[in-house]
């Protein structure tokens, strides 16, 4: 299947579900890439993400990483323009990136929150959406089941779409922060 026939495919799957409300959202979500053909597909697992954590004041840390087992670390998504960790995808899934990333960990931990969590309008429904503070990248939820939401992140200017779903950890399962 064409990379233009997947993602139109992914975004017709993603639109079918049902809308999320930020509320719902609360807590620590593991996530995982869904296979679209975009170029960041594969890259975040290669580097050790864990998913997402929504906090009750609708703020959020929107990229999390497994830094040892048991152990979390919130990345600050700043340090690394959208436009770059696309064009460098490709190395962004070798061992080498994955290793030098555990030793940049430190210096790219987030010093807060890094996005807001808000309602917002997608295609006539309004849905929850996580809009990151220093990037032009919305994600936007929709639920799959009770416990599993679908995500799309979207980048300002690029009509490709990254899909990823996350699952609710639940309090006895959960990681601690680094």
């Amino acid at each position: 299947m064409k990379s233009a026939a997947l993602q139109d495919e992914r975004t017709a799957w993603f639109r079918s579900l049902e809308p999320v409300q930020p509320a719902e959202m609360l807590g620590l979500w593991k996530g995982a890439g869904i296979p679209s053909r975009h170029p960041l597909d594969g890259v975040l697992e290669n580097l050790g993400w864990f998913g997402k954590r929504f906090h009750a004041d609708m703020r959020a840390d929107a990229l999390l990483f497994q830094w040892r087992p048991g152990r979390l670390v919130a990345i600050e998504p700043g340090f690394f323009p959208i436009g770059l960790a696309i064009r460098a995808a490709p190395f962004g899934r070798t061992a080498i990136a994955r290793s030098g990333f555990s030793y940049l960990q430190k210096a790219c931990r987030a010093r807060g929150t890094t996005a807001s969590l808000k309602l917002q309008t997608l295609e006539d429904a309004a849905t929850a959406a996580m809009i990151y503070d220093r990037q032009p990248i919305v994600d936007y939820f929709r639920r799959i089941c009770e416990d599993e939401l679908a995500g799309m992140m979207c980048v300002r200017g690029d009509i490709r779409r990254y899909f990823f779903k996350l699952r609710k950890v639940d309090a006895a399962s959960r990681p601690r922060d680094r």
